[in-house]
C-alpha cells in the first residue's frame, strides 16, 4: 500500500483511478480494459507529479526527505555493494542497531560502508531507535575509520538521521564527546570518504559522518544544523511555523550547493527516490564510483589537504593555504577584489581623511 504525503491528494485519487481501470472485473462482471484511458490518466499522473515536485517548498520537501517510503542505507547497501561484511559493536559498552557498517566492495574494490539506518516498519525502526545513533554507534564508525584508514581503503557514508539520540543514557555515556571524536576522526582521514545524504541530515549527529572529501545530497533530501520544528520551537517558541523555519535555514540540495557546503546533487525520480528505488540506487552508484576515481591519483597528505580545504573554504571566497614565507600555519587565499575591500576596510579612516582633506581643497579652490 502506497503512502501520499498531504500535497500528493491529487495524485491519489489518480492513480487509485488507474488501478480501477486496470481491474477486469467490473460490476457487470468481466470487462474490457480500456488501455486509452489508462495510458491517459497515467500521462496525466505524471504531469501533476513533474509539476508538483517541481515547485516544492522548503517544508515539503522536508516531508519527501523524512517519506516512510523512502529508500534506506541497507537497501542501498545491498543494491550497491558486493560481499558486504556487517560489523558490529565499539569494543566498549554495545552495539549500536541504528547504524550499519561493514566492509564490502563496488565493482571489485574495497571499502567501508557506513549507514544510518531508520528501519522499514513500526517493529524495526523501535530496533533502530529511528535512525538516532548512540555513543556506542559513533565509537563503532571511529573504530572502523581508524582500520580503514590504516589499510588505505576508502569510506562510504550514508546519512539518515532526524539527530543523535538525547536521551539521558546517551549523555551518560558521553554523546558529545562521541559525536566531536567522530567529526575528528572523518577529518583526519588520509583515505577518501564520500558521504551520501539519502533522507534527512540532521544535527551533529549527521555532520559526524558527513565531514567528507565529497558530500553529495540526493535532490529531495535536506541538511541543517536543527529540525525545521526545533528551529520554530527556539525561535517563536511555536512548532506551527516549520515553513518558515524550513525557508530561512536554507536546508535543501539547492541552496547547499549554491553555498559550497555540498559538492553534488543526485536527481531523483519523478516523484521521489522512492517511486523508483532501482533507479535512484544505479545512479548513487555511478556518483560513488565517478567521485572514487577523482582520488585515484592523490596521496594520503593530498587527499587530507583536499578535505581540510573544503571545509576551511565554506563561507569564503577561496579559503586558506600554506604560508609562503613559512612551512607552518595557514594565510587567507582570496580574490584581488576581495584583498582591494578588505584593505580599504582596514584604513577606511585614513581614506576618509584623505577624501575630506580633497573635498575642502577642492572647495578652497572653487570659492
Amino acid at each position: 500500500m502506497k503512502n501520499y504525503l498531504e500535497f500528493e491528494k491529487e495524485i491519489k485519487a489518480l492513480e487509485e483511478e488507474v488501478d480501477g481501470l486496470k481491474n477486469p472485473f467490473g460490476s457487470e462482471g468481466i470487462s474490457e480494459v480500456d488501455t486509452k484511458k489508462i495510458k491517459s490518466t497515467q500521462d496525466e499522473i505524471n504531469e501533476k507529479l513533474r509539476e508538483t515536485y517541481k515547485n516544492l517548498n522548503s517544508w515539503q520537501k522536508t516531508l519527501v526527505a523524512r517519506h516512510e517510503d523512502r529508500p534506506k542505507a541497507n537497501f542501498y547497501i545491498k543494491k550497491i555493494f558486493d560481499q558486504f561484511t556487517l560489523l558490529s559493536g565499539d569494543r566498549f559498552f554495545g552495539d549500536d542497531k541504528s547504524v550499519i557498517a561493514g566492509f564490502g566492495l563496488i565493482n571489485g574494490k574495497s571499502v567501508l560502508v557506513i549507514g544510518q539506518e531508520k528501519g522499514e516498519d513500526l517493529n524495526t525502526r523501535i530496533e533502530r531507535n529511528f535512525g538516532m545513533m548512540r555513543p556506542e554507534g559513533y565509537r563503532k564508525c571511529i573504530r572502523l575509520m581508524k582500520l580503514a584508514d590504516r589499510f588505505q581503503i576508502p569510506v562510504v557514508t550514508f546519512v539518515d538521521t532526524p539527530g543523535a539520540y538525547p536521551g539521558i543514557g546517551a549523555e551518560q555515556r558521553g554523546q558529545a564527546s562521541a559525536i566531536a571524536n567522530s567529526i575528528e576522526s572523518s577529518m583526519s582521514l588520509t583515505v577518501p570518504n564520500i558521504s551520501i545524504i539519502i533522507g534527512e541530515g540532521g544535527s551533529g549527529g549527521a555532520i559526524a559522518l558527513a565531514s567528507s572529501n565529497k558530500v553529495i545530497m540526493l535532490e529531495n533530501s535536506i541538511y541543517s544544523v536543527i529540525s525545521p520544528e526545533g528551529c520554530a520551537s527556539i525561535l517563536w517558541r511555536d512548532p506551527s511555523k516549520s515553513l518558515e523555519a524550513a525557508e530561512a535555514m536554507k536546508m535543501t540540495a539547492k541552496d547547499l550547493l549554491e553555498y559550497g557546503i555540498i559538492d553534488e546533487i543526485i536527481s531523483e525520480p519523478l516523484g521521489g527516490a522512492h517511486r523508483n528505488p532501482e533507479a535512484i540506487a544505479e545512479d548513487i552508484k555511478f556518483s560513488i564510483l565517478k567521485n572514487l576515481r577523482i582520488f585515484e591519483n592523490f596521496s594520503r597528505e593530498e587527499v587530507y589537504e583536499d578535505r581540510k580545504a573544503k571545509f576551511l573554504k565554506i563561507g569564503r571566497s577561496e579559503g586558506f593555504s600554506k604560508s609562503s614565507s613559512s612551512d607552518f600555519g595557514l594565510s587567507y587565499k582570496g580574490s584581488e577584489i576581495q584583498k582591494i575591500k578588505n584593505h580599504f576596510f582596514k584604513n577606511k579612516l585614513v581614506y576618509l581623511g584623505i577624501s575630506l582633506v580633497l573635498i575642502v581643497g577642492l572647495i578652497s579652490f572653487i570659492y
